[in-house]
């Protein structure tokens, strides 16, 4: 009896640690070979019988499942907090920014890999031909507690069904595949969630994965091959990510393709384990080939292989339950002429199978956390940066969204007035553009001064051919110069005004861009303020338009101070001339140095009027009117509509803000764990 139960159990070392037998795994395996060497403890002796009166291996279910029920005990201590841990992480939606620990099973067409997931859950899943898994199914095992009834949980979209009836799982599981990937032989990338809770599962999370396709069949696209390869791939590549490659012994390992994708993201092995199948259908003569690839000797992988038999279809037609097909597994390793070594080897059935799984992942975990912690806190950090550069929106309370609407407004109102006063609110200086328009302004005006003088010269030298009249010569016609002098000065009028519809712009810009950046989100106060500030900059823009040609109309009178044309006359002839003394200057000689002073006034007339008026009506005055015009809004103002915002800004900021809960709730979890 102590030989069988020795040979029950798949972790052996777990009964070392309970029966606190001085010895090592590989010292029970040598002790199991010959039974008569082994020695049990005085409380193992009252319960077991002796050697000679062994029982078959179906009568030892008792004393196996009391032991194996320590043996659970046991893991469920170690590793179910764990599993916990990340269970409750993937709840909060993390892996929508980063990726958790994970075991994912791929595997080619008909390789078992349904069959090897039936055997750990202990329910059906859907079987055929061809694709049977169309959508990423995540399989949390939960082992319960005694006397608690078996329970389910099936989750996928906006769906969540739970039931009691285990017989029901295949159904939910394909309908659900139907509802996401269509009818057919479609895949979709849509993961669904089953979550079974039981006395007789391990604690396990797995995701299985479509199987390898090759060539499409009847109703399956083209490129189904590349479809299935980019799916598993999604999964498979990511780091945290341990590789279950489900292998028929049937088939030559070498040119498996899921093992070949496993190595292509994997190529050291490190996170790859592999599990032979279908044992029983393997060629005579090649067993010890299998024996070869099981001990890690043909393709080497950090984690190693394992063997299993699980349910074949006849044992399925003849409904051979799951708990039954177990007990069948243990016994045909433990009979197999070849085979049988690999039980004592810890590399054989379901049972160890899970058991190494459940460690495999467990240990995964807690290499991975400390990383995970720290790719929490940067995202964390990151995006609480991101969504600090958004406007934290208005609130829900009406009153509260009044104030929060006036807020708004003076915030806008606060930059235009900064901006007139000469602050820089934008990117641009504004009244360095500004300063620059002038400057060109009074350039233009300063190169008049060349043409000014030339044509005046020539009407100088002229006068007696051109327009002396009955005067005797020496006597001039004033009209004659004022004439000239009008005609240049209306020629100044059209830079002026271009140089109003260069600033208008500019202007009008800045206020745009304060606009936008003050009202980014709400589209009704930003169409608002566009077209307050198009129709004041219009209005205001006329105005002064209108201005500037009453300014030159005005330079048709030739007029000024007599001091001051005298003082600009002296600047201008480097004599000194005045009112006294100017009855004796030599008019008929000095006119060009006469008219040049005069124009000298003109031009800073000009100079300076043009750029006043517009700083007053186009920045100033208008800036005085748009914050008015925008206060306006408070009278009467459907606040809601104001304030509606735009569904993109506030689906990205409400998007930021979901993410910094799952990464802070995330974060807490990690905390609390340790």
């Amino acid at each position: 009896m102590a030989c069988l139960i020795l040979r029950g159990l798949t972790c052996p070392y777990i009964l070392h640690d309970f029966y606190t037998m001085t010895t090592t795994p590989t010292e029970l395996r040598l002790l199991a070979a010959d039974p008569q060497q082994v020695s049990f403890p005085d409380e193992m002796h009252n319960s077991l019988e002796s050697l000679d009166d062994v029982s078959p291996p179906n009568e030892e279910s008792y004393s196996i499942k009391q032991m194996e029920g320590v043996v659970h005990g046991q893991l469920e201590e170690r590793v179910r907090p764990y599993i916990d841990l990340v269970d409750s992480l993937r709840m909060t939606g993390i892996e929508r920014d980063l990726s958790l620990p994970a075991i994912a099973v791929i595997g080619d067409q008909s390789s078992g890999k349904s069959s090897v997931l039936e055997a750990l859950s202990g329910v059906s899943l859907p079987r055929g031909s061809g694709i049977v898994t169309r959508c990423p199914l995540e399989l949390k095992l939960r082992k319960l507690k005694g006397g608690v009834q078996w329970h389910a949980v099936i989750s996928y979209k906006n769906e969540y069904i739970e039931f009691n009836d285990p017989s029901k799982v295949e159904g939910h599981v394909a309908k659900a595949q139907n509802y996401l990937a269509g009818e057919g032989v479609g895949i979709c990338e849509d993961l669904i969630t089953l979550e079974i809770s039981s006395q007789d599962v391990c604690d396990l999370t797995l995701i299985d994965l479509p199987g390898i396709a090759r060539v499409p069949v009847k109703g399956q696209p083209d490129d189904i091959a590349e479809q299935i390869r980019s799916l598993i791939m999604k999964f498979i590549g990511k780091r945290e990510t341990i590789n279950l490659v489900i292998v028929p012994c049937n088939v030559d390992i070498a040119t498996t393709e899921a093992l070949r994708m496993a190595q292509e993201v994997d190529p050291e092995g490190k996170r790859t384990l592999a599990i032979l199948t279908k044992p029983d259908l393997v060629d005579k003569g090649t067993e010890k080939n299998i024996l070869d690839i099981v001990r890690n000797q043909v393709i080497p992988l950090s984690k190693g292989y394992l063997i299993v038999k699980c349910r074949g279809q006849k044992q399925i037609d003849d409904r051979i339950s799951l708990e039954d097909a177990t007990r069948i597994e243990r016994d045909f390793f433990r009979r197999h002429e070849y085979f049988s070594c690999l039980l004592y080897e810890e590399k054989a059935t379901i049972q160890c199978l899970a058991n190494k799984l459940t460690q495999d992942l467990v240990d995964h975990i807690k290499k991975s956390l400390p990383i995970l912690s720290e790719q929490i806190q940067k995202q964390l950090w990151d995006t609480k940066k991101e969504l600090g550069s958004y406007d934290i929106g208005p609130p829900l309370d009406t009153q509260k969204k009044k104030f929060y609407l006036i807020e708004t407004l003076t915030d806008f109102n606060e930059k235009i007035n900064r901006l007139v006063s000469g602050e820089v609110v934008n990117e641009e200086n504004l009244f360095v553009l500004l300063r620059v328009e002038f400057t060109k302004w009074k350039g233009h005006l300063d190169e008049s001064k060349t043409e000014f003088h030339k044509i005046m010269q020539e009407v100088v030298d002229q006068y007696d051919l051109k327009h002396r009249g009955r005067e005797l010569p020496g006597f001039s016609n004033y009209n004659v110069f004022e004439t000239a002098v009008q005609k240049l000065v209306v020629q100044l009028r059209n830079p002026a005004l271009e140089t109003l519809n260069v600033i208008r712009d500019t202007v009008q810009k800045q206020f745009t861009e304060i606009a936008r950046n003050c009202f980014s989100i709400y589209p009704f106060l930003q169409c608002v303020s566009l077209n307050k500030i198009e129709n004041i900059q219009s209005k205001q823009g006329a105005k002064v338009e209108e201005r500037i040609i009453e300014q030159f109309n005005m330079e048709e009178l030739v007029y000024t101070q007599d001091g001051i044309y005298f003082k600009s006359l002296t600047e201008n002839t480097s004599q000194d001339v005045s009112a006294d003394n100017f009855s004796s200057y030599d008019c008929r000689i000095r006119y060009p140095e006469m008219l040049r002073a005069y124009y000298e006034i003109v031009l800073q007339r000009l100079a300076d009027m043009v750029p006043m008026l517009i700083r007053f009506f186009m920045l100033k005055q208008s800036a005085k009117m748009l914050c008015h015009e925008m206060l306006k809004l408070m009278d009467g103002g459907n606040v809601n509509e104001i304030l509606k915002e735009e569904s993109e800004v506030s689906r990205q900021r409400a998007e930021l803000q979901n993410r910094v809960d799952r990464l802070s709730n995330a974060q807490e979890k990690i905390n609390n764990f340790y």
